[in-house]
């Protein structure tokens, strides 16, 4: 009993203020989340040095839009939205990746950019349970 004890006082003793993932990104420059970002896609599709460049570059354009985009929607934040402007955020976002994904389909083999839809397909089916569930990817069962 008295180890099931220390055991139990152990686990809630450890820190809970820990970041997930994407606290651990929002401290970090846009060029590091781009280069961490970069090697991560070279681990997965097996980049030559002419794609990394490449998509480095993108990708770190892509954070530091991401970073104003953020601090400006903080600001706004606390205003209500009319469905103009809700449509025009989505329309200008789905615009981008659609630039994006032509740019990615340029650069990479058509083997490698298969790879990269999957991946990318299972990051957004991933917040679609989400958000769909409302909890952590479970879904809920309606009666």
């Amino acid at each position: 009993m008295a180890i099931l004890v220390m055991a139990a006082i152990s686990v809630t003793a450890q820190d809970h203020n820990k970041k997930g993932k994407r606290g651990d990104m929002k401290d970090l420059t846009p060029e590091q989340v781009a280069t961490l970002q970069t090697k991560k896609m070279t681990l997965a599709l097996d980049l030559n040095e002419s794609q990394q460049s490449k998509i480095k570059s993108i990708l770190t354009e892509d954070a530091k839009a991401r970073k104003s985009k953020m601090e400006a929607f903080k600001e706004e934040s606390k205003k209500v939205m009319t469905t103009d402007e809700k449509y025009t955020r989505q329309n200008e976002r789905l615009d981008h990746q659609i630039a994006r994904k032509k740019e990615m389909k340029s650069i990479l083999t058509p083997e490698q950019f298969e790879k990269y839809e999957k991946m990318s397909h299972r990051k957004d089916m991933r917040g679609h349970i989400k958000r769909e569930g409302g909890r952590k990817g479970k879904r809920t069962e309606k009666k």
